[in-house]
């Protein structure tokens, strides 16, 4: 049983939803396995958790 874990910025839920819906698919199809199979885990981090070039996420400019 394939599980696929996905840690990202927080999104909407359409955005998980997409997301587990694509992963599933693709691991599917590559495995051969049943959707039946898999589980697809959404970590979801603040931006204060999540950190680029030496800074936080969160005090970065956008």
């Amino acid at each position: 049983m394939p599980i696929i874990t996905v840690e990202t910025a927080p999104l909407s839920t359409e955005q998980k939803e997409k997301l587990i819906k694509e992963y599933t698919k693709i691991t599917c199809e590559v495995t051969g396995l049943p959707s039946q199979a898999m589980i697809v885990l959404v970590h979801e981090l603040s931006p204060d958790c999540i950190g680029l070039y030496g800074e936080q996420l969160s005090k970065m400019k956008h």
